[in-house]
């Protein structure tokens, strides 16, 4: 009698529902995130250890001031803007992370960008022009592991 009551709240109440949907999509997340950083420990090169990949829209951006907040030249996480910075919201800071693309280098996230753009990632660039030139475009991303 206690599990109708239950199910009966769960129906009539929109709140809770929503909660236990986005329980289970986190859930589900996380079940699909432990698979791929079981399943995907390859050495490339015999330097780094594959956690997990995708494919993710990229940009790029400047320290110019109407691409960033009122202090350019700072990152989220406190440290200065140069080569090899990426913003993302998705990734936790500190990720070390290879794009497709740009050979061996290691990208590494200390940046966020606007809340709406969550899965995305912004690659710094330290000339506007370059930044220009490589636009937007979907990138393969590994999120790697020293060994």
């Amino acid at each position: 009698m206690a599990f109708k009551r239950l199910v009966g709240k769960i129906r009539r109440n929109r709140w809770l529902r929503k909660k236990i949907v986005t329980g289970v999509k986190f859930f589900t997340f996380s079940l699909i995130l432990l698979f791929f950083v079981l399943t995907t420990s390859i050495n490339q090169n015999g330097e780094h250890k594959v956690i997990y990949s995708g494919i993710v829209f990229s940009t790029a951006y400047n320290s110019l001031p109407n691409q960033t907040d009122s202090s350019p030249w700072t990152t989220a996480l406190g440290t200065r803007c140069r080569e090899g910075v990426i913003a993302s919201n998705f990734l936790p800071f500190g990720t070390k992370v290879k794009l497709e693309g740009f050979g061996d280098r290691i990208f590494i996230v200390e940046d966020r960008m606007n809340k709406r753009f969550y899965k995305r990632i912004d690659i710094w660039f330290r000339n506007h022009n370059e930044a220009i030139k490589f636009g937007g475009r979907r990138l393969k991303y590994y999120v790697i592991e020293s060994v």
